[in-house]
């Protein structure tokens, strides 16, 4: 039997004895019946980014064939802006491959995933996850490549102060318990999310830790393994969702919010990606970053001020996007290096011998040869509406590869030093910077529209939508008005503090 089926954490995985993307409708039947299943819940991301739920009580077996093959309608008007009333009827299908076995309810309960469909049963053009695989199905089409993705979920979790253990101020990174009080709570998100079919990396706890007026703040990452792109949205819609069912459960506050007060480290939600062809990585050529890494690379900064209008939705997420905090400020990519845009992590190029110093008995041979080099674009956070922001992505890595002077961009926005030092003030000085705000935001995506819009990826109603919505916070002032503000500032974090 296939070790991955074997090692699966996922239920219907190992009962079924195959893996997720081959289930059907008669497996998730005789799942259901032979467990004792007896609710099935429809999960689906609204345009505020969080999983809605409809729950259903299967009382006969055609009921429940019903539900699982014809789906069913949903108000889509109260769902998505962009939908009215008049017209607003949608159906909801679910996709079996997401299915998983709710861990939180007293009544077993199967939980699916699902995509929208218009009233003729095709699928939603302006539906967030429809407009990715459009991208994608266009991107295979056009280079023969496929996309692989992770991304890296941060986290803070606010609760009442502890005097035992107290927290050291931005001094979280890979702290242990007692000193990270809430590993608990992450490592049993881990197990969760594994059980819900996601592919974990590891988790830690992160750089930000504080306290304030009795409260503890204390910041926690999960990452996830690459896997396609779809899959790597749903890792993560799942995750955040596990997450605050946990907090509640622990009677704390889970929060993906980017920004939690000014002076301390914010949450991202970086994206690491690769592309491959007939299952070989094509990131690295010759022991080197390859040409086609490159390109892809010059894609996605010379789109990235489009991006931030998918993955930067909420006005806290410029006060993130400031120099100091390990966050990007500026359009520059580099090697191992935590200040650019885009980051060429180390990715294990010559490191092979690693394993026989350390275990000096090991057996020759048995290092990894696998080649796990990928990109990072470090300017997404929690906010972000990850199908579209993926679906982005998509598009600027194909107008990399396609973009003549693609390498020759890549070559000129490389940097080496770290751009948030004064001596390289003047350097920096000659980069192009991200949007400071929603408004800005907006406008590089009207201005960038032609290539989002391309082949209906990106309906034009829907890019007149976002920016619509990121205009409507009126913060093209925000940083200076809120300078000194502390009430001011407290108002607006709170405002947003169960983003996405």
């Amino acid at each position: 039997m296939n070790n991955d089926i074997l090692m699966s954490r996922n239920e219907l995985v190992q009962f079924l004895r195959k893996p997720a993307d081959e289930f059907t409708s008669d497996d998730l039947m005789r799942f259901i019946e032979t467990k004792g299943i007896r609710m099935v819940n429809f999960r689906y991301a609204a345009e505020d980014g969080k999983l809605k739920s409809l729950n259903f009580v299967p009382f006969s077996r055609e009921h429940l064939a019903s539900i699982l093959t014809a789906g069913e309608r949903v108000d889509g008007s109260s769902l998505f802006s962009f939908i009215e009333a008049g017209s607003s009827d949608l159906y909801v299908m679910p996709r079996y491959r997401t299915a998983f076995v709710n861990p939180f309810t007293q009544t077993p309960t199967l939980e699916v995933l699902c995509s929208f469909y218009n009233s003729d049963g095709k699928p939603l053009e302006s539906s967030p996850e429809y407009i990715l695989r459009k991208a994608l199905k266009r991107f295979r089409d056009k280079t023969g490549y496929n996309i692989r993705a992770l991304g890296e979920l941060e986290y803070y979790v606010r609760s009442e102060s502890e005097e035992l253990y107290p927290l050291y101020d931005q001094k979280g990174y890979h702290q242990s318990k007692p000193f990270a009080r809430f590993e608990d709570l992450r490592v049993e998100a881990l197990e969760l999310c594994a059980r819900a079919g996601c592919n974990i990396k590891y988790g830690h706890s992160e750089v930000g830790s504080f306290s304030k007026d009795g409260e503890d703040f204390e910041q926690h990452e999960i990452e996830f393994l690459h896997v396609p792109l779809e899959q790597a949205v749903e890792q993560m819609l799942i995750a955040k969702w596990i997450l605050r069912m946990l907090g509640y459960e622990y009677g704390v506050e889970v929060s993906f919010a980017p920004k939690i007060t000014v002076g301390k480290a914010g949450s991202g939600m970086h994206i690491h990606m690769l592309l491959e062809k007939d299952g070989r990585n094509v990131m690295i050529e010759n022991g080197m970053l390859s040409d086609t890494a490159r390109r892809m690379i010059a894609g996605l900064l010379d789109l990235s001020k489009g991006l931030t209008a998918f993955g930067n939705t909420i006005p806290t997420s410029y006060l993130r996007l400031v120099p100091h905090q390990e966050a990007p400020t500026n359009i520059c990519w580099g090697d191992r290096n935590r200040s650019v845009l885009v980051r060429v992590p180390l990715g294990w190029l010559g490191a092979s011998h690693m394993i026989h110093d350390a275990n000096p008995a090991e057996p020759s041979g048995s290092a990894d040869r696998i080649s796990r080099q990928t990109i990072e674009l470090r300017s997404p956070d929690g906010s972000a509406d990850m199908y579209l922001l993926m679906a982005g992505i998509v598009v600027a890595i194909q107008h990399g590869l396609e973009m003549p002077g693609a390498l020759e961009m890549a070559e000129r926005l490389y940097v080496d030093y770290n751009i948030f030092k004064e001596k390289e003030k003047a350097a920096t000085k000659k980069l192009e910077s991200l949007p400071a705000s929603c408004w800005d935001s907006a406008e590089a995506l009207l201005n960038l529209r032609e290539y989002f819009e391309k082949d209906n990826i990106f309906p034009a109603g829907v890019i007149d939508n976002i920016a619509k919505r990121l205009k409507s916070f009126n913060d093209q002032k925000l940083s200076e008005e809120l300078y000194g503000n502390n009430d001011a500032i407290a108002a607006l974090v709170k405002q947003h503090l169960h983003c996405g």
